[in-house]
């Protein structure tokens, strides 16, 4: 069974972006964070997205100014396999994309079930809420970084039962940024 984790920087006080969606904050210019993200963002498998990061995603990494300023990164997220869930977009326009509608917990069981190489979830926090309701995600890969905003969105709005987490991994960074991993216990 293929592997379903997400990967989301995160704010000290549990926010994945601001009150009013942004992320900015969690972008900084740090040689050993780079080098982090490019090695990251190398490692293949499938891409998945909500409509809004999608659009995100695909208004940056194409451009001639992600290829110029992380070229490992704009290759990794141009070249993968990306699916894009959305109840209002008809097609993507991002190389290797696939718009998937309708039940996501289904569309995710089946594309767990087929033979392949990962996939992660990047941003989308109404995904990961409702993957997460379902026990479909198997690990969490959390970029905590040393800010706090006050207010934002949690991936975990609408999330209703208690889910318990062993960390598998963890890296400190000079520019404050820790990396958490953790696995779904059974």
């Amino acid at each position: 069974m293929r592997k379903l984790s997400v990967f989301n920087s995160v704010t000290l006080d549990g926010y994945f972006t601001d009150k009013n969606g942004d992320m900015s904050w969690a972008h900084q210019d740090d040689p050993e964070w780079n080098a982090f993200v490019a090695e990251n963002a190398s490692g293949g498998g499938m891409l998945l997205f909500g409509r809004i990061t999608y659009e995100m995603m695909a208004s940056f990494w194409p451009s001639p100014a992600a290829v110029e300023q992380m070229p490992k990164v704009a290759e990794g997220m141009n070249n993968s396999p990306k699916i894009v869930f959305s109840r209002t977009m008809d097609k993507a326009t991002w190389k290797n994309t696939t718009v998937v509608s309708g039940d996501i917990a289904a569309a995710v069981r089946k594309l767990k079930e087929e033979p392949g190489e990962p996939m992660v979830i990047l941003g989308s926090g109404t995904i990961v809420s409702q993957l997460t309701q379902a026990g479909l995600i198997d690990e969490y890969q959390i970029a905590l970084n040393p800010i706090v905003l006050g207010s934002g969105r949690t991936m975990f709005d609408g999330v209703k039962d208690k889910l318990r987490l062993k960390r598998t991994e963890s890296r400190s960074f000079g520019n404050g940024n820790v990396f958490l991993c953790y696995e779904r216990l059974s």
